[in-house]
């Protein structure tokens, strides 16, 4: 039996798309894994096969800089991280003025590419992020069945009256301008319009005899599974949704590094775990005021400054371990509280771990992850370009105390999700009788889920969320 799956080549999406596919490692079955070169080592770490499928002119192989990126990827990463400096709205509304010019990186090429490696490999079951819009094209082109599985907040896959790249709520720490909200919401309409009408033409162009889409950002898998506890997802959008799957988290094992084991072993304090993750970090100047305010409360720290200058964050305490990465899943496991730009990965893992999270959320959907985590009171908001050391120091007060009100449902829900972890969740959901149609028999002939024959012959990024 093999399982394909299918990824961007951002270390952010394989990580918790590779974690899933070990609940098939471990039944003995073969995982191939088609991205691009620059998370090879990834695969490779998880014992994995990779074939090379390149979704994107951008990668990231944990940690991102712009100068790394081809030219034309340089300047638009250089561009998104000056908006974030400006501000929510800003930083959106750059987010999706890209997407008007780059929704999706040569469409029909990598789909038919997409195509071609599922011939080849000849899978049993297809896993595919959800981001990567030009390979789930190509699946839907050849009626190729697969699972879809949504990285990030459940409305990166937009329900009922929502927009893509709008988020479905804010914490309460902001307050965007009406106006500016009107022109963002204009701008994502356009957006939501302009995917659409390149989605029909790709799909026209590959398999004219389909009907075209009426909102390409909906489309989805046969069997959806969002990486997210569903504690943290809002009810009233469940009855939009085709039926799906909670996977909680694909909490990942990071364990090895002795030294990282060590620090943690040599103290009983209670340590705060502070990530912006590969983009985000390069707001250094965010990361400053979140060291003077550790500093303030005399507790330690364990900072992964990614592409930020650790020479920003000012005098290092010796009691603190600083480096550009650090093994996030280990660290969470024994942290007190974190501080997190409010990526999937981070509060996900951190939920799993009944960590509370201090977020400090730039772009896309992290408004609507860390308005969630307010509401269930699991954590708190502030704004990263406004909230002063002070502030953090405070707010990171009351989630280290040990009489914090969301210690113990987060303690609650983090049982639970290790009582049935995140990649167990989505081979429950592949193999149910439910899913059969998921299953492709191994002869490399079968029916695909429009009905047609299908033999061996037959012919994302930063914009979108992070």
């Amino acid at each position: 039996m093999t399982l394909l799956v299918i990824s961007p080549d951002y270390a952010s999406h394989l990580l918790p798309l590779a974690a899933i596919a070990t609940a098939w490692q471990r039944r003995g079955e073969r995982v191939v894994v088609a991205t691009g070169p620059a998370t090879d080592d990834i695969v490779r770490r998880f014992g994995f096969e990779r074939v090379p499928l390149e979704l994107g002119r951008g990668s990231n192989p944990g940690v991102i800089r712009a100068e790394e990126q081809p030219e034309e990827e340089d300047d638009s990463l250089r561009g998104f991280f000056d908006a974030t400096r400006l501000g929510l709205v800003p930083t959106l509304h750059y987010q999706a003025g890209e997407r008007l010019t780059d929704l999706m990186w040569r469409p029909v090429e990598k789909a038919a590419a997409t195509i071609a490696v599922v011939e080849a490999v000849q899978p049993d079951t297809v896993i595919v992020d959800h981001l990567a819009f030009s390979a789930r094209l190509g699946l839907e082109a050849a009626g190729i069945r697969y699972a879809d599985v949504v990285l990030g907040h459940p409305s990166a896959l937009p329900v009922g009256d929502e927009l893509y790249g709008y988020p479905a709520a804010w914490p309460a720490a902001f307050d965007p301008d009406p106006d500016a909200l009107a022109g963002l919401e204009a701008l994502c309409r356009r957006v939501s319009e302009s995917f659409t009408a390149e989605w029909n033409a790709a799909l026209a162009a590959l398999a004219p005899e389909l009907p075209p889409s009426a909102s390409a950002f909906s489309e989805t898998g046969d069997l959806l599974l969002f990486n997210y506890p569903a504690e943290l997802d809002d009810p009233a959008r469940a009855s939009l949704l085709p039926p799906h799957t909670h996977l909680g988290s694909t909490r990942r094992d990071d364990s090895g590094d002795a030294a990282v084991e060590a620090w943690i072993a040599e103290s009983a304090d209670p340590f705060v775990y502070v990530s912006f993750g590969s983009f985000l970090s390069v707001r250094d100047d965010v990361l400053a005021r979140v060291a003077e305010a550790l500093r303030q409360l005399g507790v330690r720290a364990a900072v992964a400054t990614g592409s930020g200058d650790s020479a920003r964050l000012g005098p290092l305490p010796a009691r603190w371990l600083v480096r550009e990465h650090l093994p996030q899943v280990t660290l969470l496991r024994h942290a007190a509280a974190a501080v997190t730009h409010g990526g999937n990965n981070s509060v996900t893992e951190a939920v799993d771990s009944g960590v509370p999270l201090l977020v400090l959320p730039f772009s896309t959907d992290q408004f609507a992850g860390a308005a969630a985590l307010e509401r269930a009171g699991l954590g708190e908001a502030l704004d990263p370009n406004a909230a002063t050391p002070a502030e953090l120091a405070e707010a990171l007060g009351r989630l280290l105390s040990p009489d914090y009100p969301g210690r113990v449902e987060l303690g609650a829900i983090a049982a639970g999700l290790r009582s049935f972890p995140g990649p167990e969740r989505a081979y429950a959901a592949a193999t149910s009788p439910a899913s059969s149609a998921l299953r492709h028999p191994a002869s490399g002939v079968d029916l695909d889920r429009r009905g047609r024959c299908r033999g061996a012959a037959d012919g994302a990024s930063w914009k979108h969320a992070r």
